[in-house]
């Protein structure tokens, strides 16, 4: 008595699809299938580097102090 057959999972799908109800059971595989995907290209990004991520953060700072700020002249103005 090892293994379960065939009527056994199908038992306890029918149980588990009449708890969860087929719109959860099929969001739950999607929303599953979505995290693989995105751990999977995660892994797979070369990009991810300390010195990429570094390179990054120095463009930002870069494009944020090149803004110019221009000042006006002081006006000579004499009393009368």
């Amino acid at each position: 008595m090892g293994a379960f057959s065939i009527w056994h999972w199908i038992i306890v799908l029918a149980i588990i699809l009449l708890l969860f109800g087929p719109g959860r059971l099929g969001n739950l595989g999607r929303d599953l299938g979505k995290s693989i995907k995105e751990f999977k290209s995660a892994m797979n990004d070369t990009d991810v580097t300390p010195e990429k991520i570094e390179s990054d953060h120095s463009k930002t700072t870069t494009t944020a102090s090149t803004t110019t700020t221009t000042t006006a002249a002081p006006s000579d103005k004499t009393k009368v």
